[in-house]
């Protein structure tokens, strides 16, 4: 039986209650590590720790609202305290581009402050509080659920687009600050992706279009469809293991063929 990938090490999984976050948690789970799961929604944060658990598994649960700026150093402290150490932190919480779409010129400005501060501020924070713990180690994973959208624009999403965008800027600096510390630093750039957040962008577009949302749906991606949760995850494992030593500063495509 070949080694699981991830066995012995400890993973902190952001905005991991549903969607892209509550996947790599299960397959982080499945690779043999121990898993701290932090989201708001903590019924679906306990369900994942449940299912986690009864696979033999190890799961924590944090509560947390990480647009709140004290919140990152408390979740980092919390895992710290429960699992004894980090060595993976996946930014993967934040606002999508279905949150008040507009254009720029009518754009609500409170959304924008709410969108930078958890897509970009929330995991510039969670990074400068875990990299302590990486640097004493000579080992550490950082990865970033960033989008295409972190390369390429959306239209009635300047908020969105503009936080990934950043987020792309922190994964690159920092990747070069760490290099010779033992630790990569790397950004998934997820298509379309069936989520409940993704639904209501979907809507929001087939709605602008004229168009069905089996229809929409279909046209998001040279693939015809959108991906799933689950094909975020291979991606996401093989960054958080040893075989991405030498991978850092990198921002990897997912996305049925948009970006090329």
């Amino acid at each position: 039986m070949n080694k699981r990938k991830l066995e012995g090490r400890v993973a902190l999984i952001t905005g991991a209650s549903r969607g892209i976050g509550r996947a790599i948690a299960r397959g982080y789970a499945r690779e043999g590590a121990a898993v701290a799961v932090a989201a708001r929604g903590t019924a679906e944060l306990q369900s994942l720790v449940d299912e986690v658990q009864q696979t033999g598994g190890q799961a924590v649960a944090i509560p947390a609202d990480l647009e709140d700026a004290a919140a990152p150093a408390e979740v980092i402290r919390q895992v710290l305290e429960s699992l004894g150490t980090i060595d993976i932190l996946v930014n993967n919480a934040g606002i999508g581009g279905s949150a008040g779409p507009s254009p720029v010129v009518d754009f609500d400005d409170a959304l924008w402050h709410r969108t930078l501060a958890l897509n970009l501020t929330a995991p510039y924070l969670l990074t400068k509080a875990v990299l302590p713990v990486l640097l004493a180690k000579k080992w550490g994973r950082i990865i970033n659920i960033a989008s295409i959208n972190g390369k390429l624009p959306s239209i009635h999403g300047v908020a969105y687009t503009a936080s990934k965008h950043g987020l792309l800027g922190l994964t690159r600096t920092v990747a070069l600050e760490v290099a010779r510390d033992g630790i990569t630093v790397n950004a998934i750039c997820p298509g379309p992706v069936r989520t409940r957040m993704n639904d209501r962008r979907v809507e929001y577009d087939a709605k602008r279009l004229g168009l069905s949302f089996a229809e929409m749906e279909s046209r998001l991606t040279p693939i015809g469809r959108r991906l799933e949760p689950e094909e975020i995850v291979p991606m996401a494992v093989l960054l958080a293991s040893n075989d991405s030593a030498a991978i850092t500063g990198q921002a990897f495509n997912v996305c049925g063929g948009i970006a090329t």
